[in-house]
C-alpha cells in the first residue's frame, strides 16, 4: 500500500478516519482501548460507526461496491476479502516485519489472501463448537460424549429444558441472514449429507439432506428453544447463555473467552465444551471465520487506515487486551504466539480445543457429494450474500409458523435456482 503524508505540518488537524465494524464484545473492547492509539498516533482520529451484523454488512457492501468512500476501514470477513480482492476493491496489506505476518494462524491468514497477497488483517477468527452447562448436565444424570451425534444433543436438549424456570435447553442463531441463522444451518446441513450446489450450480435444497436438516433444526427449537429464537443471533444467544438461560448452545469458538470470564458471564464455572455435533457425514467442511480489516481503495487516508488495522491486529494489541481485561479476554483464533502463551492457556481451558478446530475447519473440504464452490458455512460466489439472505429468511418462516418445512425448501429452492441462472452460473 502506498503511504500518505498523515500530516502536513507541526500544526495541521488531524487525519480523521472512519471506521465501519459490529458490535460483537471484541470489537467494543477495541474501540475503548484505541484511545492507546490515538495517543501514540496524534495526527489520527478515529471516527466510529458500531452496527448489527447484518446491518453491518449492507451498509459495507454498498459502501465499497459504489465507491462511496465513506469508510477507511471495514470490518470484513473470509467471505468477502476474496471476492472483493479480486475486484479489485479492497487494498493490499503489506505490514512490517515487526508485525509478524508468519505469526497469523495459516487456515486464517490463507483465507484472507488473494494469488497469496494478504487483503485484511484479522481482528479475531474462529471455528465452532458446543457449549453447554456442566450443572445442568449432572443434575440430569447425563455425560457429553466426546463427540456427539446431531441425534444424541436433541436427546440432551429434551432433559434439560426447564421452560418455568428459564433454562432452554437449546439456544441457535435463529436470526435470518447468510452469515446468521444460514451460517449455523449450512454447517448442519453438511453433516447432514448435503450442500448448497451440486455439478453445474443446480441447487440442491429441495432434498432429503435439507429437510433432515430443517426437521432436526425447527424440532429442537420449538421444543427446547427460547421465545422469539429468530431474534436472536451470536450477541442474543451469547447473552442468553451468560445469564444462565442456555443448556447448550452451538456456535462460534469465540464466545468461549467471554463464556469462561466472570466478569461477563454468571456461568463461567459450569460452562463445558465439545466438538460441534456430527450426522450422517462427517470429516466435511464444519465453520471458519475470521472478523478482519480491510482497507477500502475509495479510502482517502489509506496510510492512517493501514496504521491502525495493522495496530488492531498485533501482538501488542494482543497484550493491551489482556493487561486491560485479562487474558481470558485476548482476541482468538489469530496468532500461534498467543496460543504458546502459558498466562493464555492457564486462564483458557478451551485453547488447544479451539486452536484445533480451526486448524481443522477444512472451509475448501468435500461435502458427501461433489460440489461446484468452496466455503464452510458459506458459498465462496459473490450471489451468496443475496441467496443466503433470502434462504434465511424462508427458514425462519418456518419457525413462527408462516411456512411449512415443505413449503421453506420448495421455496428457497426455486429463488436459489433462478438466481443462480442469472448470473450466468447455472448451465
Amino acid at each position: 500500500m502506498a503511504s500518505v503524508s498523515l500530516a502536513a505540518g507541526a500544526n495541521a488537524e488531524p487525519v480523521s478516519i472512519t471506521i465501519a465494524t459490529v458490535n460483537n464484545g471484541d470489537m467494543v473492547t477495541m474501540q475503548k482501548l484505541s484511545d492507546a492509539f490515538e495517543k501514540a498516533n496524534p495526527d489520527i482520529k478515529l471516527n466510529w460507526v458500531v452496527l448489527e451484523e447484518n446491518t453491518l454488512r449492507q451498509r459495507v457492501t454498498t459502501d465499497i461496491a459504489t465507491h462511496a468512500g465513506q469508510f477507511d476501514v471495514l470490518t470484513i470477513g473470509n467471505y468477502e476479502a476474496p471476492i472483493w480482492a479480486q475486484r479489485g476493491w479492497l487494498e493490499k496489506i503489506t505490514p512490517d516485519a515487526a508485525y509478524d505476518t508468519d505469526d497469523l494462524l495459516k487456515p486464517v491468514r490463507d483465507s484472507l489472501s488473494y494469488k497469496g497477497a494478504i487483503y485484511a488483517l484479522p481482528f479475531y477468527a474462529e471455528s465452532a463448537m458446543t457449549y453447554y452447562r456442566t450443572d445442568l448436565f449432572k443434575k440430569a444424570g447425563l455425560t457429553m460424549p466426546t463427540a456427539p451425534t446431531y441425534e444424541q444433543i436433541r436427546q440432551f436438549a429434551d432433559k434439560i429444558t426447564d421452560k418455568s424456570n428459564g433454562v432452554y435447553g437449546m439456544c441457535l442463531r435463529g436470526k435470518p441472514g447468510w452469515g446468521e441463522n444460514m451460517a449455523f444451518f449450512t454447517m448442519l446441513v453438511t453433516a447432514m449429507g448435503g450442500q448448497w450446489f451440486g455439478d453445474g450450480y443446480h441447487a440442491t435444497i429441495d432434498t432429503p439432506a435439507w429437510h433432515k436438516a430443517l426437521d432436526w433444526y425447527d424440532g429442537i427449537l420449538k421444543a427446547d428453544g427460547p421465545p422469539g429464537a429468530t431474534s436472536n443471533g451470536f450477541n442474543e444467544n451469547l447473552a442468553l447463555f451468560a445469564s444462565g438461560h442456555c443448556g447448550m448452545w452451538i456456535d462460534s469458538t469465540v464466545a468461549a473467552g467471554l463464556l469462561y470470564d466472570k466478569k461477563q458471564s454468571t456461568v463461567a464455572d459450569k460452562v463445558g465444551f465439545a466438538p460441534v455435533p456430527t450426522g450422517s457425514y462427517t470429516g466435511g467442511p464444519t465453520w471458519l471465520w475470521s472478523w478482519a480489516l480491510a482497507v477500502p481503495v475509495s479510502s482517502t487516508h489509506k496510510g492512517a487506515a493501514e496504521k491502525f488495522v495493522t495496530w488492531a491486529t498485533s501482538k501488542a494489541y494482543v497484550d493491551l487486551v489482556a493487561k486491560t481485561n485479562g487474558w481470558v479476554s485476548a482476541p482468538a483464533g489469530t496468532r500461534q504466539s498467543t496460543y504458546a502463551n502459558p498466562q493464555y492457556k492457564a486462564v483458557a481451558p478451551f485453547a488447544s480445543f479451539v486452536l484445533d478446530a480451526i486448524d481443522n475447519s477444512n472451509p475448501n473440504g468435500k461435502t458427501a457429494q461433489p460440489r461446484p464452490y468452496v466455503g464452510a458455512q458459506f458459498v465462496g460466489i459473490p450471489e451468496f450474500q443475496g441467496i443466503g439472505t433470502q434462504v434465511g429468511q424462508t427458514i425462519a418462516a418456518t419457525l413462527t409458523g408462516g411456512l411449512s418445512a415443505d413449503q421453506a425448501l420448495k421455496s428457497a429452492q426455486s429463488a436459489t435456482q433462478r438466481t443462480v441462472r442469472q448470473a450466468g452460473l447455472a448451465h
